[in-house]
């Protein structure tokens, strides 16, 4: 699929988190650490405030052309001493709403991010997706990203 020209890409605001927290909840992995209920719980808010609030931090939205909800990613773009001093960009929890998936809007959302990181002078741009989530392994590799760490993770 190619990029969609249609769709819209803006930063998240905060009547948007239902919308978000469904993407997120809405696969394998995601059902079981999301808790979507309504209202949602605070805690999704306060996240959403702290996000906001960051330099460092977009929370973007992809909207079609009835204003709706499509899609979404964080980017943070962080400075760093690694690779001669150069600030990386880092993509995460990139989502699509299910169905409006397969349209080249996943594609739209992490080429505008690229494109941001580029703008902010990122020598690299790093992404994470869960070992279990092999089409979306395939489609970073089509667009460009190798496979070149092994990912950790604590949770508390």
């Amino acid at each position: 699929m190619s990029a969609d020209p249609t769709v819209r890409i803006r930063p998240a605001r905060r009547a948007d988190v239902f919308a978000i927290v469904a993407m997120l909840a809405d696969d394998h992995l995601g059902a079981g650490r999301e808790k979507l209920e309504e209202p949602l719980p605070e805690s999704y808010y306060a996240a959403f405030d702290a996000l906001e609030r960051s330099p460092h931090i977009q929370m973007v939205v992809a909207e079609d052309h009835d204003d709706r909800v499509i899609g979404g990613l964080q980017l943070a773009v962080l400075p760093g001493l690694s690779s001669q001093g150069a600030s990386r960009a880092i993509i995460e929890d990139v989502r699509v709403a299910r169905d409006r998936r397969s349209r080249g809007i996943s594609e739209t959302l992490v080429r505008w991010a690229i494109a941001q990181a580029r703008d902010q002078d990122c020598r690299l741009v790093e992404l994470f997706t869960h070992q279990s989530r092999v089409d979306a392994q395939r489609f970073y590799v089509r667009l460009g990203f190798q496979p070149s760490h092994v990912g950790m993770t604590m949770r508390f």
